[in-house]
């Protein structure tokens, strides 16, 4: 066995999130996490700014969940997340309900937000945690009132902060973003490899083994 692969075998990765589009990402970029929900309750958390709130929310799911009793063996990384949309200095996470996801879209449309995504990652085998904010800019398109109606009527936006996502039904409504797009969805890999060799561990190093 490689020097690699002992690495892996160690250091398991650890999703302190639910979200399937982020472990998706993940995925696609050759890791295998185990996912761990926090079960935290977000709405005991407050700050003063939307990107705060995201770094606030993600350093409290990935503690929960460091700090639990369901983490596999070996020492693993904890990366927790947390995105809202930033819009008129507002932080929007999932809507409530159909009208607060038609709201949105009626605020939103034809305008620009700021997706603000925290992450945090914990390694439990010192207890060090590093943590970070990233912020990408998103232009709206302007669905007409039938489309914003049909799209809610989908359900979808009511899973995703801000009521939408890049990865589903409404991305032919965003026209742009400015920024890292993984981070729109929900993580940001370039800034989660930054995170993790402030650790002293390369992403490389867990990437699962291929065939």
């Amino acid at each position: 066995m490689s020097d690699a692969q002992v690495n892996r075998a160690r250091r398991p990765l650890v999703l302190a999130s639910a979200s399937p589009a982020r472990l998706g990402l993940l995925r696609q970029a050759g890791l295998d996490p185990v996912v761990v929900v926090s079960g935290f309750d977000e709405d005991s958390v407050t700050a003063p700014t939307p990107a705060e709130l995201a770094l606030r929310l993600a350093r409290a799911k990935a503690a929960a969940v460091a700090g639990g009793d369901r983490l596999p063996p070996g020492a693993p990384l904890v990366v927790g997340c947390d995105s809202v949309l930033e819009l008129d200095g507002q932080a929007l996470g999932k809507p409530a309900d159909a009208a607060e996801a038609t709201a949105r879209w009626q605020a939103m449309r034809g305008r620009s937000g700021v997706l603000q995504t925290g992450h945090c990652v914990i390694d439990t085998a010192t207890g060090q945690e590093v943590a970070a904010t990233a912020s990408t800019t998103v232009r709206f398109g302007t669905p007409d009132d039938a489309e914003v109606a049909a799209y809610v009527a989908s359900g979808e936006p009511l899973h995703v902060a801000g009521a939408f996502t890049l990865d589903g039904r409404s991305a032919p409504f965003v026209e742009g973003v400015e920024g890292d797009p993984g981070n729109v969805i929900g993580l940001s890999l370039p800034l989660l490899r930054r995170l993790l060799a402030d650790l002293g561990v390369r992403i490389t190093d867990l990437w699962a083994p291929t065939d």
